[in-house]
């Protein structure tokens, strides 16, 4: 079934729904479970294959969620972010091959645990209002510099959401849009690479299906959270989203 073992089927599905579920919550999380969990039991390209459709119809639930209006309103506000992730993807892709992954994993992974670490103890870092616009611009350069280099640019939008405080649905809502973008360069990329091929395309294809499911169970839970429920939960899984890219650098190195 889609080249695969009907364990390995139904695994990739449940793992799916799972990650979908995440997501659906909390906004993120989800290519960094599925890349995990899959990547321990099928070859590397065709896990990450089979990510790239769930991931980007996904994305289109959570930003448009509350209607293209208010998506527009988000693309607006956050514009500066953005296009800074967008730039520096750009400049920093052609430098993928001449900096190590294990570097940059460990550069981002180990601030962002410790980030969220000192969040979750209590510790608050709220950025002033007079300096929101230059952070919004060092996080997205930040993003776009270690996205174009490692295909990692969600957790530095996230800190950064979380330093100004912003209304929980639209902090879902603008994870949504910036993880679109890179969703919408990643299925192109991998269109023209040979990743996304005969085989492997109905895979991430029907992955949409449990993905979909999955995102709107998690969805209903997200509604149920009140605001310091869903901060904790996002913090827990930023700590989890930078001990993972640790986890990364440091099998690079072995």
């Amino acid at each position: 079934m889609f080249g695969l073992e009907i364990w390995q089927f139904w695994a990739v599905v449940g793992i799916t729904l799972f990650a979908g579920f995440v997501k659906g919550a909390v906004g993120f999380a989800m290519p960094m479970i599925m890349m995990s969990a899959f990547g321990s039991m099928l070859p590397a390209t065709t896990a990450l294959a089979a990510l790239i459709l769930p991931t980007l119809v996904t994305n289109i639930q959570q930003a448009f969620r509350q209607g293209t209006g208010e998506a527009l309103a988000s693309v607006r506000r956050f514009r500066l972010h953005i296009g800074m992730v967008v730039l520096f993807i750009c400049i920093s892709a052609g430098f993928a091959t001449l900096i190590p992954q294990g570097v940059m994993y460990l550069l981002l992974g180990v601030p962002i645990t410790g980030f969220a670490l000192w969040q979750l103890a209590g510790r608050s870092l709220i950025v002033p209002i007079h300096h929101r616009r230059r952070a919004e611009a060092v996080t997205g350069i930040i993003g776009g510099l270690y996205g174009g280099i490692s295909g990692i640019w969600g957790p530095p939008l996230i800190v950064y959401l979380l330093s100004i405080g912003i209304d929980k649905r639209e902090q879902v809502r603008v994870q949504g849009i910036v993880f679109l973008v890179g969703a919408v360069a990643l299925l192109v990329a991998h269109l023209f690479s040979g990743v996304l091929n005969a085989q492997t395309l109905p895979l991430s294809l029907i992955l949409c299906i449990p993905g979909m499911i999955g995102m709107q169970i998690g969805f209903a839970l997200q509604d149920r959270l009140d605001v310091v429920q869903f901060r904790r939960w996002t913090l827990i899984l930023l700590v989890l989203s930078g001990l993972n890219l640790v986890r990364r650098a440091l099998e690079l190195w072995s």
